[in-house]
C-alpha cells in the first residue's frame, strides 16, 4: 500500500491567499524544506519532502493562516534537516514560525515510555505544555494523521503503541479544540489497529446493508430537498453512514445494533440561521420526531463553539433518520474548528484568537494545578474536567454553561467570573432552592446569590468538581494563611522587643528593615514578618542582627533550610549537613519542628537530639554537634503538655477541643496536687506552630491553665 503520490503544485493550487508576498514566503519554504530534506526517504519509500506536503495539504482544508501553513511545511527541519537551526529560522521566516517549528520538534521528539495510562497523561502534560501557540496543537494533530494513514510501513507493535498514543493524547485534544474531521479519522484507523477483529465485524455488518442504507439515504435525501424547495428555501443535503468507532462506541457502552438511531444521518446547510429553524419546522411537520432527541446548539453552543439544530425522525421506510442543519459557516467550524475563521475573517480575527486559546486553558489550568501531584491525581483531574462526560447548564439570561457531570453552583459561580464563586452564599435551580452541594443536571437554568461581604468556605473543596474551583478556593486560604502568620511573626517579635526592655521603633526603623532585607535576601516587611510567623527565624535572631551580633547569640534558633541540599532528605533531623545518621529524639524535653535544637553524641546510641534549653545537656558542649530540621518531612511528633485543673468535667472540653482541632491525643495522666490537678497530655503534632496554637486554645478555656 503506497502513500497518495503528492507534490507541491498540487498544495499550492489549493491555497485560498491573494497576497503575492504571502505566496512567496509559502514558496521560499517549500524550497528550504527541499533543501534540508535532500536525499532523504521515509519508511515507505517516499521522499521525505512528501510528508510535510501531506501535512499542509490537510491543513489547507481547516483554512488555516499562513503561519501554519509556512510552520507546517517547516516542521521537521530541525528533527529531520541538514542545517536548520531555530535562529535561522527566525531570521528568514519570523519569530512566531520558529517558535512553533521549534515546539513541534520537541513534540516529535517524546512517545510513551511503556503501554501504562501514566506514561500517556505525561506525555499529555508535555505535549500541552509545550503548545503555547495553539497553531502548534493544529500541526500535530495533522502531522499524526498523515503518520497514521501509512503506518503500514512500521512494525505492527509499534503501530499499536502510536495508536494507543494517539487515542490517549491527542484524539482528547481534537475533540476539546473542535476540529472533527481528523478526531473522527482518527479514531476510525486507531480502532482498526488496536481491535481488528471488532472493526471488521462492525465493517462487515454495515457493508450487507450498505446498498440498501445508501438507498434509503439516497430517498431520505431527495424527499427532503423536494420539501425545501417547495417552500423556497436553498440548501445542500449530504448523508452518511456513522464512523465504525462512533459505533463502536456506543455498543461498548451497552447498546444494542437496533438501538443505535443514528447510523443514518443527513446534513442539511442553508444559509442563515433563521432558515435552519424553518428547515426543522417543515422537517417535524412531515416526519415524526423522536421523542427527546431534538438539541438546540445554535441558540446554546457548546464550549468549543460548536452550533448546529439536531433532531431524528422516523422515515417513510420505518427508518430512523439523524438530521443535522446549519448554516455553511456552522458546519465549517463543526468540522475543522476554531480555526476556519483564523485567516479569512479579518474583522473577528482577535476575537477567535482568544477563543482557540481559552480552549487550551482548561488543560494548562489543570496541568499547573496538578503540577506537584502524582500521575494519578492528574489522571483524574482529566478524566473529571476534560474527558469526561459534560453537562449544559444555562444562566437566567439564557447563556451556556459547560461543566463537568455532577458539578455544583459552587463550580458554576467560579466558571462565571472567581468574583462570584468567593462571594456565593446560595443558590437557585429552576427556581427551587438548593444546597451549594447539589449536583447539577443538564438544561438546569442556575441562578447563584452573592453577598461582598461573604467569602469561600473550605468545606466547599470536599464537594466541588472542576479543577477551577478547586484552585480558587486553595487560592484563598493560601493567601488569608499567608496574612495569619504575617500578622503572628509581628506579633511575635512585638512580644519578643518588650521581653528584652527594647524599643519597636527602635529596632524596627528605615535603617534596619533596609539592612534586614538585604541580609536576609527578602523583598519587603511582610516577608520579613512571615519568615519569623512561619518559624523560619526567630524573633530573638532578627533582633540580634539589627546589632550584628550575628554569631554569638543563643537565640539562633532556626537556620534557613536550604531546598536543594535538603528536599530529597528522608530524615526528620539533618546531623552536621548529613542525614541517614542514627538519632533519636529526646524524651526529657519532646522537641519537635520549629523547636531550637541541639544534638547529644551518646557513645553507642547515635545523637540523641534535645531542645537547646534542655537541663539535661547543660554544661556538657564538648559532646554536643549541630543539628537541624529537614523542614521538607512531613512527620508528626511527639509532645508533651502539662495542664493544671480545677474542674472534674475537663476531660470533655479536652476532647472536644483536640477533635475540632484535629490534634491526635496518645495519652492521658492525672496527678492530684496542693493547687489542684496535673494533667499531663502526650500529644502528636506536625510542628511547633500547631503545638502552640493548641495550647493557646485550652489556655482560654477556664477550666484550664496550660503550664510552662
Amino acid at each position: 500500500m503506497k502513500d497518495e503520490s503528492i507534490d507541491f503544485e498540487t498544495v499550492y493550487k489549493k491555497l485560498k491567499f491573494t497576497d503575492e508576498e504571502v505566496l512567496n514566503k509559502i514558496k521560499e519554504a517549500y524550497l528550504f524544506a527541499c533543501h534540508e530534506h535532500e536525499g532523504l526517504k521515509r519508511l515507505s519509500g517516499d521522499d521525505y519532502i512528501t510528508h510535510p506536503l501531506h501535512v499542509t495539504n490537510i491543513l489547507i482544508d481547516l483554512n488555516v493562516d499562513e503561519t501554519t501553513i509556512i510552520s507546517a511545511l517547516l516542521h521537521e527541519v530541525l528533527n529531520n534537516g541538514k542545517d536548520a537551526t531555530v535562529e535561522l529560522l527566525k531570521e528568514k521566516f519570523g519569530e512566531d514560525v520558529s517558535t512553533i517549528v521549534n515546539s513541534i520538534s520537541k513534540i516529535n521528539k517524546l512517545e510513551l515510555m511503556d503501554e501504562t495510562e501514566s506514561s500517556a497523561i505525561y506525555l499529555r502534560k508535555v505535549l500541552v505544555g509545550l503548545a503555547t501557540d495553539p497553531r502548534v496543537l493544529y500541526i500535530k494533530l495533522a502531522d499524526r494523521l498523515h503518520n497514521m494513514r501509512t503506518n503500514w510501513a512500521i512494525k505492527e507493535e509499534k503501530q499499536k503503541d502510536k495508536a494507543r498514543e494517539t487515542m490517549a493524547v491527542l484524539v482528547p485534544i481534537a475533540h476539546r479544540l473542535g476540529i472533527n474531521s481528523i478526531k473522527s479519522e482518527l479514531e476510525d484507523i486507531c480502532l482498526r489497529i488496536l481491535k481488528p477483529d471488532v472493526y471488521n465485524d462492525i465493517l462487515e455488518k454495515l457493508n450487507k446493508t450498505t446498498l440498501e442504507l445508501n438507498d434509503n439515504l439516497l430517498e431520505m435525501k431527495d424527499s427532503l430537498s423536494h420539501l425545501l424547495l417547495e417552500n423556497g428555501i436553498n440548501h445542500e443535503i449530504k448523508g452518511r453512514v456513522k464512523s465504525v468507532y462512533s459505533i463502536y462506541n456506543k455498543l461498548n457502552n451497552g447498546k444494542k445494533w437496533d438501538q443505535i438511531y443514528d447510523i443514518l444521518a443527513l446534513r442539511i446547510f442553508v444559509e442563515k440561521e433563521t432558515d435552519c429553524y424553518t428547515v426543522i419546522g417543515l422537517i417535524h411537520s412531515k416526519y415524526r420526531p423522536v421523542p427527546k432527541r431534538f438539541k438546540d446548539y445554535i441558540a446554546n453552543p457548546k464550549e468549543n463553539m460548536y452550533q448546529s439544530l439536531h433532531t431524528t425522525i422516523f422515515g417513510a421506510d420505518g427508518e430512523v433518520y439523524e438530521v443535522q442543519v446549519r448554516t455553511y459557516e456552522m458546519d465549517e467550524i463543526a468540522e475543522k474548528g476554531i480555526a476556519s475563521h483564523w485567516s479569512y475573517k479579518e474583522k473577528g480575527t482577535k476575537k477567535v484568537q482568544a477563543i482557540m486559546e481559552q480552549k487550551l486553558e482548561m488543560f494548562r489550568n489543570i496541568i499547573e494545578a496538578n503540577s506537584d501531584e502524582n500521575d494519578g491525581a492528574f489522571e483524574n483531574a482529566m478524566n473529571d474536567n476534560i474527558l469526561g462526560e459534560l453537562i449544559y447548564v444555562y444562566t437566567p439570561k439564557g447563556d451556556v454553561i459547560e461543566l463537568p457531570a455532577s458539578a455544583t453552583p459552587i463550580d458554576f459561580a467560579y466558571r462565571i467570573h472567581s468574583g462570584v464563586g468567593d462571594t456565593t452564599v446560595g443558590a437557585i435551580v429552576n427556581d427551587n432552592i438548593v444546597p451549594l452541594s447539589h449536583k447539577l443536571q443538564n438544561n438546569d437554568i442556575v441562578k447563584v446569590i452573592t453577598n461582598n461581604n461573604a467569602t469561600p468556605n473550605i468545606d466547599w473543596l470536599s464537594f466541588v468538581q472542576t479543577q477551577q474551583a478547586k484552585t480558587k478556593i486553595k487560592s484563598y486560604f493560601s493567601k488569608k494563611d499567608r496574612e495569619e502568620y504575617i500578622l503572628k511573626g509581628k506579633t511575635i517579635l512585638e512580644k519578643e522587643i518588650r521581653k528584652r526592655k527594647l524599643s519597636f521603633n527602635d529596632i524596627i526603623n528605615d535603617e534596619n528593615i533596609n539592612k534586614l532585607l538585604k541580609d536576609l535576601k527578602l523583598d519587603n516587611l511582610d516577608e520579613l514578618y512571615l519568615s519569623i510567623g512561619t518559624l523560619r527565624y526567630t524573633a530573638g535572631y532578627i533582633i540580634n542582627l539589627t546589632k550584628d551580633d550575628k554569631h554569638n547569640v543563643d537565640d539562633i534558633l532556626i537556620e534557613k533550610i536550604k531546598p536543594r541540599s535538603n528536599k530529597n532528605l528522608k530524615d526528620d533531623i539533618i546531623v552536621d549537613g548529613n542525614s541517614n545518621i542514627m538519632y533519636t529524639l529526646a524524651k526529657c524535653c519532646y522537641p519537635v519542628k520549629g523547636n531550637d535544637i541541639v544534638g547529644f553524641i551518646t557513645k553507642g546510641e547515635g545523637i540523641t537530639v534535645h531542645k537547646k534549653d534542655c537541663p539535661n545537656i547543660k554544661d556538657k558542649e564538648a559532646r554536643l554537634i549541630k543539628v537541624e530540621w529537614n523542614y521538607s518531612s512531613e512527620n508528626t511528633y511527639n509532645s508533651k503538655i502539662n495542664i493544671l485543673v480545677n474542674d472534674p468535667n475537663f476531660l470533655m472540653d479536652l476532647i472536644t477541643e483536640s477533635t475540632k482541632e484535629k490534634i491526635h491525643i496518645t495519652e492521658i495522666k492525672n496527678k492530684d496536687t496542693e493547687n489542684g490537678t496535673i494533667c499531663t497530655i502526650m500529644v502528636k503534632v506536625k510542628d511547633l506552630n500547631e503545638l502552640e496554637h493548641f495550647k493557646e486554645k485550652l489556655s482560654k478555656f477556664r477550666n484550664m491553665k496550660v503550664m510552662d
